[in-house]
């Protein structure tokens, strides 16, 4: 299973940009996509989350300005981000908790990151 994120760039603040995570290989079925972020010298950290049922899940910073969504026909995820601010620099990851063909157990995997970086 390999997981391809795309999307990040610079930006400047108030701007939007839309993050992608595109999930390939033996998937039968993702149980939850989710995106985190990591900015210098801080820990990783939760940015939003959404199951395969459509519920989402949202940090407290960025409520009302991103969105998650999932494509679950394209086993694709994305993260819709809006009124972007520099405090959102970070490199952004997706996250799956998936179940592979045949696999008994869900497994999680993590994407490369890609960098967003807000700034004038």
């Amino acid at each position: 299973v390999q997981l391809q994120a795309c999307g990040g760039g610079p930006v400047q603040p108030g701007g939007s940009l839309r993050l992608s995570c595109a999930a390939s290989g033996s998937i039968f079925s993702i149980n939850v996509m989710g995106w985190y972020r990591q900015a210098p010298g801080k820990q990783r950290e939760l940015v939003a989350s959404i199951t395969n049922s459509g519920s989402s899940n949202y940090a407290e910073f960025v409520k009302g300005r991103f969105t998650i969504s999932r494509d679950n026909a394209k086993n694709t995820g994305y993260l819709q981000m809006n009124s972007l601010k520099p405090g959102d620099t970070a490199v952004y990851y997706c996250n799956v908790d998936l179940f592979e063909v045949g696999a008994q157990w869900p497994k999680g995997y993590w994407g490369q990151g890609t960098l967003v970086t807000v700034s004038s």
